[in-house]
């Protein structure tokens, strides 16, 4: 069975990005190639993905992107008009969040998967400050699989920002960004292969 070495040192090669009302620190390459092509492949394999729907104009639409929700077991969340009860944590994710806690000085208890299919797979702009989240949220986002486009949006300026999230990447936002900041991945009419992306979270 294969199995990595959760002991190698990492490449906390770094960039922290202050910005109007937040900031965030975007490691490009923490996690190196072999580890994520494992993690890659073992959770596209093992998690138990859903299509989740949602009521917008009173009919039922489907989500463009398949889902799950990991965590402690007292840790529903609801976003979009849906509340997810949490699947057991997996070793593998529990690996992920040992990873990813030291950089974030935090220790995260919740993590959603968004598999982002193909490129007709999207989420649209929202911010990740439900209620449950707490005051300035820190949010974690790690990324396997295809190189896809990550938008930032002022809520008042309107301001852009735009972060391509590559195989392997860290993103952790932090401070004010989520009460001021909506985030995005809009589809894309180019050919890209299957993301998976975890956005780990503390739920109060």
């Amino acid at each position: 069975m294969e199995q990595l070495d959760l002991f190698q040192e990492k490449n906390t090669h770094q960039e922290l990005i202050k910005i109007d009302n937040g900031e965030y620190l975007y490691f490009p390459n923490f996690f190196n190639k072999n580890e994520s092509d494992f993690y890659l492949k073992k959770l596209l394999d093992v998690i138990d993905w859903k299509q989740e729907e949602m009521n917008m104009y009173g009919r039922n639409v489907k989500f463009p992107r398949l889902t799950s929700w990991y965590g402690d077991n007292d840790k529903p969340y609801s976003f979009s008009g849906i509340t997810l009860n949490p699947n057991n944590w997996i070793k593998e994710l529990i690996d992920i969040k040992t990873q990813i806690e030291p950089k974030c000085n935090i220790k995260f208890n919740s993590v959603l998967l968004n598999l982002y299919r193909d490129g007709n797979d999207s989420i649209s702009w929202h911010t990740d400050a439900e209620k449950e989240l707490g005051q300035n949220p820190i949010i974690a986002s790690v990324n396997f699989g295809a190189t896809r486009k990550f938008q930032l949006r002022h809520k008042n300026t309107k301001e852009k920002i735009e972060i391509n999230l590559k195989h392997g990447s860290l993103l952790i936002m932090r401070g004010e960004l989520q009460h001021f900041w909506q985030h995005q991945v809009p589809k894309t009419k180019l050919k890209v292969n299957k993301r998976i992306n975890l956005t780990f979270r503390q739920i109060k």
